[in-house]
């Protein structure tokens, strides 16, 4: 009972500040601008949306099915990156890795973050007159002067890193199952990528408000609540004040450990039930923004997309790619979805709706990637971005609200943690074909890690016949010789562009001790309070 009134009392206290800084910092003017709000979900498959496999689906996503029947579903949409920290420093700088230096994960000890150098599209849009709110899991750097609210945000609340990158009281479902903070046991603090597997066990999750540590460790069964509750009153806030805002929503739903409210066919060891009751919590989040910002009744654009695909070594924790297999690959041993450059890895579920600027029930092949709603956001704002920088993000508009099918022309996959050099471009799209130049490297279901191959000449695909990526063109082909050599064109414009770009940056990924969030030293995970 005490460990739930001490719940309630934090969600009281969080919320009750929340809106004492809402009224210091909102700027009370009336609106005239577009309101942006960005739900980014994490590690979620293209399978996972109702709406992306109709017939097919278990129907866990009946606001997002909405949604996209109201609105524009996108399905040829992709992450940046197919791992957290770069493709979230690509959708807020609409830069790739290699321009932004972000190109692999942050740790729990990293001294830096997101490169300062870099601009942010909360940073601009501030600097527009809107109200910038963030709700989530940050991921870009949490030590000063890294964190959310030094990077554009007026206020935040979340937590700096993945949810699996601390320990709590009440674990939720992952594999390996990790035990409670202050558990006998051995004690493994991950502050590595290649430990991934283990668990920390001697520092608690912690969750910010702004820039201090509120809660530590904190209680992943309530945290959806409060993500929610905090969101809400953004969009309630600005109703009462009239100021344009973003809202930046990125969700803890689907990384693991998974902790949703369980069902009664949910087994004890979470082999059925967990993963579809998880993505009906993560729509149910969506169906209460979505309701909140349309009896708001102002002039907002929601944006649903993933930051890359499913994490699939967490077997019945990972989603589902639906048909982008990458079964060249499943093939040979190994993982084809997150930190590949496999479609599974980064072809995403991905929705926008506007209502009365958006034509509702409408499908878009075009090709996009999330670098480009920096770009899309600030235009819809008439905001111009620095012209001191090189920018990979284009102008969606035209695809956003006048149907155009026509996208990017290319678009290029880093390695994001596979097989090669963390950044390295080394998968390309040029209309219906794409190239592989490194392929392997990520683990499967089965423990199997796929073997690093480069390919010269590369793997090419055709994705219109071949989603599965699983029959690669025939090398000598007219087909094969005619998309190679666009392809090879492409990338090595790309790659002397960002090679002369001046405004290149480089992330500092050094580790400390003493950069690891920690609410109260003298105190067991780094405590806020000692145990009741």
């Amino acid at each position: 009972m005490a460990e739930v009134f001490t719940s309630l009392l934090l969600s009281g206290i969080l919320l009750c500040g929340f809106l004492v800084h809402l009224r210091s910092v909102w700027v009370v003017e009336p609106s005239r601008k577009p309101n942006f709000i960005i739900i980014l979900a994490d590690d979620i498959g293209w399978g996972d949306l109702g709406a992306n496999q109709p017939g097919r689906s278990a129907g866990d996503t009946p606001n997002l099915d909405l949604m996209a029947l109201q609105g524009l579903r996108f399905s040829d949409f992709h992450a940046p990156a197919s791992t957290c920290s770069p493709s979230r420093a690509a959708i807020l700088t609409g830069r790739y890795g290699l321009r932004n230096g972000v190109t692999h994960n942050f740790a729990v000890g990293s001294v830096a973050g997101l490169p300062l150098s870099e601009v942010t599209l909360p940073q601009l849009l501030q600097k527009a007159g809107y109200f910038t709110a963030m709700v989530g899991k940050w991921h870009l750097g949490h030590a000063e002067p890294y964190g959310p609210t030094k990077r554009g945000f007026d206020y935040y609340l979340g937590v700096p890193y993945s949810n699996d990158m601390g320990c709590t009281d009440l674990p939720g479902f992952d594999l390996p199952q990790c035990l409670p903070c202050d558990s006998p046991g051995p004690n493994v603090v991950r502050l590595k990528r290649r430990a991934h597997g283990g668990c920390y066990s001697k520092v608690g999750l912690p969750l910010y408000e702004n820039n201090s540590v509120v809660a530590q460790p904190l209680d992943l069964w309530t945290l959806t609540e409060k993500y929610k509750s905090a969101a809400l009153s953004v969009i309630q806030k600005a109703r009462q004040q009239g100021q344009p805002y973003l809202l930046y929503i990125a969700l803890a739903h689907m990384h693991v450990p998974l902790a949703p409210p369980l069902l009664h066919n949910t087994s004890s060891d979470g082999s059925t039930g967990v993963y579809s009751a998880s993505l009906r919590e993560m729509d149910d989040v969506v169906g209460a923004v979505k309701r909140a910002s349309d009896d708001a009744g102002g002039n907002t654009l929601i944006w649903f997309t993933g930051d890359n695909g499913p994490w699939e070594q967490k077997c019945q924790y990972a989603g589902s790619v639906g048909p982008f297999q990458g079964r060249w690959q499943l093939s040979r041993g190994g993982g084809s979805a997150k930190r590949t450059t496999w479609e599974g890895g980064h072809r995403v579920p991905t929705v926008a709706y506007w209502p009365g600027a958006v034509r509702a029930n409408s499908t878009s092949s075009a090709l996009l990637s999330g670098m480009d709603i920096f770009t899309t956001l600030l235009a819809l704002a008439g905001v111009t971005p620095p012209s001191d920088r090189r920018y990979d993000g284009i102008d969606a508009t035209d695809v956003l609200l006048h149907g155009a099918q026509t996208g990017r022309k290319s678009l290029f996959h880093p390695n994001s943690g596979a097989a090669g050099r963390y950044g390295d471009l080394q998968a390309a799209r040029a209309g219906r074909h794409k190239a592989f130049y490194v392929t392997g490297g990520a683990q499967s279901c089965d423990g199997i890690t796929g073997r690093q191959e480069f390919h010269d000449p590369p793997l090419i695909f055709d994705l219109e016949r071949d989603q599965a990526e699983e029959r690669p063109l025939r090398a000598g082909s007219p087909e094969y010789k005619a998309a190679v050599k666009k392809i090879t064109r492409l990338r090595e414009e790309l790659l002397w562009d960002i090679a002369t770009d001046k405004s290149v940056s480089v992330a500092d990924y050094t580790t400390n001790a003493s950069s690891v969030p920690c609410c109260d030293l003298t105190l067991p995970v780094c405590r806020c309070h000692p145990l009741v």
